[in-house]
């Protein structure tokens, strides 16, 4: 069986940061998927899966009705690897953009306090794994690594 392109890359030399994943495009229907990856493989702890769930929640609803890049999103969720998340967008979206929104969005959700959306039995498929004070921590120390990402440039994998 072939190898998927995201099992080629390196883990070992993949950096924290923010990566276009792919590019596909099926008949003119172009998707791009972003790696925002928020744990350096094999080098830090995995975020605890209340805090990705946590972050997804939050993360989803910011995205598909706070930001600017609503009408483009196809999905945000976490990784299984439990080292980032993906976020794919219909189009290409200009990366400045898609970093200023992952900025908004990181801050969003370090800033947050309340009833997290959509947590409930009737809304959620395991509404009790949560952690927000988790989430907040990882959003912030990831929204200060954006901040350090050039306006004009998403990081490239490593080779």
């Amino acid at each position: 069986m072939e190898k998927i392109d995201s099992f080629k890359v390196d883990h070992k030399k993949l950096p924290r940061g923010l990566f276009v994943s792919r590019v596909d495009d099926f008949n003119g229907f172009v998707v791009t998927t972003y790696d925002l990856r928020i744990c350096r493989p094999y080098v830090e702890p995995t975020m605890s899966a209340a805090a990705i769930h946590t972050i997804e929640h939050l993360g989803a609803t910011f995205l598909r009705t706070l930001s600017s890049l609503a009408g483009s999103v196809v999905y945000f969720g976490p990784m299984g690897c439990q080292t980032g998340f993906y976020l794919v967008l219909c189009g290409h979206v200009a990366r400045q953009n898609v970093l200023s929104v992952l900025r908004d969005m990181f801050l969003f959700i370090s800033r947050f306090d309340g009833e997290i959306p959509g947590a409930t039995e009737r809304e959620c498929g395991n509404c009790h794994l949560n952690d927000l004070a988790e989430a907040r921590k990882v959003a912030w120390k990831y929204y200060l690594d954006l901040l350090s990402v050039p306006e004009d440039s998403i990081l490239k994998y490593p080779e």
